[in-house]
């Protein structure tokens, strides 16, 4: 498993692979691509898709070009695709503006910290890509799905609250695996609900019946900061003893 940090937000972006080869690279923020691809073809592997835990733009400005560049679909909950397609109005209340570019039109945030993060790294709203490639999966809160592409498999579960599609793809066993968290569980913290499709009450709910039900030996490495266990959190993540 390989980690690279975006330059925007800090978004992990991590490579995940089978003893075979086959990977699949799970939210792929803004400027990970060259390395990502650079990691793939140094470690002789086969990438068979690009996941999302939750469809914020943080988590998927890179989607369509390593989909493109791997010639791969790009993969995340129904509920949450239609962000590909507005990553900027459906991220942000508030102004925002239609912008043309060379890869259509569509609308970008004018104002707020992703602006001036993006601006911050080179990146331009109206250089946002939408994937030509989508598949979807569904699976309800609480509830877990195995996706598989050849030797590798990750089990998909529901845990909305973030947003309406946010999941945790866990890997491996626990104590000899990790769960990605996306932005439902940080290191200390968890994911905002303020944002539009985001709710609290589901929040509660997905920190109690879902993290709070993940085995204690998990690894957690987070959408965003430093890796963390299921152990520590439930024992001193001041979100969970809530």
């Amino acid at each position: 498993m390989r980690v690279v940090v975006a330059p925007v937000f800090g978004t992990n972006c991590t490579v995940v692979s089978a003893p075979g080869g086959d990977c699949v690279v799970v939210d792929a923020g803004a400027g990970v691509a060259d390395a990502v691809v650079a990691h793939v073809r140094s470690a002789g592997l086969v990438p068979r898709a690009v996941l999302a835990t939750h469809g914020h733009v943080d988590h998927t400005w890179d989607a369509a070009e390593l989909a493109d560049r791997f010639d791969v679909p790009v993969v995340l909950h129904a509920a949450d695709a239609y962000r590909l397609a507005d990553p900027f109005g459906s991220l942000e209340h508030g102004r925002t503006a239609a912008v043309a570019g060379e890869r259509g039109t569509h609308r970008a945030l004018v104002s707020g910290p992703l602006g001036a993060a993006l601006a911050a790294a080179g990146a331009r709203p109206q250089d946002y890509r939408e994937p030509a490639r989508v598949e979807t999966f569904d699976v309800p809160a609480g509830e877990e799905r195995t996706l598989r592409w050849g030797a590798l498999g990750l089990r998909a579960v529901g845990a909305p609250g973030h947003t309406e599609g946010s999941t945790l793809y866990l890997v491996g066993e626990p104590g000899a695996g990790v769960v990605l968290s996306g932005d439902v569980l940080f290191a200390g913290s968890v994911g905002r609900t303020d944002l539009p499709g985001g709710d609290g009450a589901t929040m509660a709910r997905t920190l109690r019946d879902v993290v709070g039900r993940l085995d204690p030996e998990w690894d957690v490495l987070p959408g965003h900061g430093p890796a963390t266990t299921v152990a520590r959190e439930l024992a001193t993540n001041p979100f969970l003893a809530r």
